[in-house]
């Protein structure tokens, strides 16, 4: 409460669980400091995983947009202005992106926030110019080390740039610009024995199971699942308290069932557990002796406050390369093993020697865990949490000073 009047803030992204799970945390401690705040969240219209921000019981409401999306693919250059049908998809959005601006500035009009978090994502686009337009602040946050494309387009307007790694890496003002980290739930944070009993039990699994955790991502990851099912026979023979837990995707999760139903036998098959997508994924990675996963920000972060050691498979063809720095900088540091996914294309059971690695010397997979710890910063989201309402307690103050200097004079 600011004044006796209710905060209202408006938290946008979507289109993959690295925009809406850092939401969803940044949510959670906004409710901490002020349980009487008023959250609402956009998203864009036919977003596949819009039902997760919608169960979040610190998310009040749940709006959508259109949003449109600039298909760019890295290391592709001027070829993609040959492939025609990607170049139709472009246009069409365009208009989207339009529609969405007209749906915002309504919507924005009804909601009337006191402040915007844009996470990133095509949604922001329209929210953010929207947000320009009737002089809302708004607050970015990126990710990784190269900024979404999204959030460079609104950048002009933003009132605070978070940031996940040092302020200089990125080309934002530097007065407006703040490195936080990358915000995780809080659930992400190492266990003790007890608490990790408590989630085994959970999970049904046996004291003496070890688990393997596989993700892609709340959209999955093609390449890396073929990998992963190609790799399983060996590694469950190698390994016979191995369980797999491969979180797929929603779309791929029949196929990736199917694909483990044909290469594995009955017995074997009992030990892999395929998921769509879960909002638990704390509970098997706290369970988990390694993970394979992609190198977005927000798994690396959410990996590194639970100290987990990781073979990371980053995908290249993301805008920017952002995965590949994002895994190379890592892996200089010896805080993950580092698998291309040009590997994987050649031999898809590149993966296997790294996993080994990791479950055949448990004194290295300490050091490569105590290693990707030293990246994490668990407060990111309640840092983020305070900028936001400083930003509320900025323009109340403003408001209240331009109220003031138009008072007419008395004598």
């Amino acid at each position: 409460m600011i004044g006796g009047r209710r905060v209202r803030v408006v938290m946008v992204g979507g289109g993959s669980g690295g925009h809406i799970t850092p939401i969803m945390a940044v949510a959670y401690q906004l409710k901490r400091l002020d349980p009487e705040v008023a959250i609402d969240y956009i998203g864009q219209t036919g977003d596949s995983l819009a039902d997760v921000p919608a169960r979040d019981p610190s998310i009040d409401t749940v709006h959508s947009v259109r949003a449109g999306k600039l298909r760019r693919y890295h290391g592709e250059g001027i070829m993609q202005l040959l492939d025609i049908p990607t170049v139709l998809k472009n246009i069409r959005d365009m208009a989207y992106v339009g529609i969405g601006f007209c749906q915002s500035l309504l919507l924005l009009r009804r909601l009337k926030p006191d402040v915007i978090f844009v996470k990133g994502g095509f949604v922001g686009v329209p929210v953010g110019l929207a947000a320009a337009m009737l002089r809302i602040p708004f607050v970015t946050h990126d990710s990784d080390a190269i900024p979404g494309l999204a959030n460079r387009i609104i950048s002009r307007w933003a009132a605070v740039h978070a940031v996940a790694l040092p302020a200089e890496v990125y080309a934002y003002p530097a007065a407006s610009t703040v490195s936080v980290g990358v915000p995780v739930s809080h659930e992400f944070r190492q266990r003790n024995a007890d608490e990790l009993a408590v989630i085994r039990h959970e999970l049904s699994l046996r004291p003496s199971q070890r688990v393997l955790l596989v993700t892609g991502g709340g959209l999955g990851a093609q390449r890396l699942n073929d990998a992963v099912i190609a790799m399983s026979p060996d590694l469950l023979r190698r390994y016979p308290e191995l369980g797999i837990v491969h979180l797929a995707g929603r779309s791929q999760s029949r196929q990736v069932e199917e694909q483990y139903d044909t290469i594995l036998s009955p017995d074997d098959r009992e030990r892999v557990e395929v998921i769509g997508f879960t909002d638990q994924l704390y509970k098997f990675s706290a369970v988990a002796e390694a993970v394979i996963t992609r190198a977005g920000g927000n798994s690396i972060a959410e990996f590194a406050a639970q100290a987990k050691p990781c073979v990371v498979v980053p995908n290249p063809i993301l805008a920017g390369g952002h995965q590949t720095k994002n895994a190379k900088v890592l892996a200089d540091r010896s805080a993950v093993l580092l698998v291309e996914e040009t590997e994987i294309a050649i031999q898809p059971k590149a993966v296997l020697p790294a996993i080994r690695k990791i479950l055949d010397d448990p004194a290295y997979a300490a050091d490569l865990a105590r290693s990707l710890r030293t990246v994490a910063k668990p407060d990111a989201a309640h840092r983020l949490a305070m900028i936001l309402l400083e930003q509320v307690s900025h323009t109340n103050t403003a408001k209240e000073k331009d109220s003031n200097d138009v008072q007419p004079q008395t004598t």
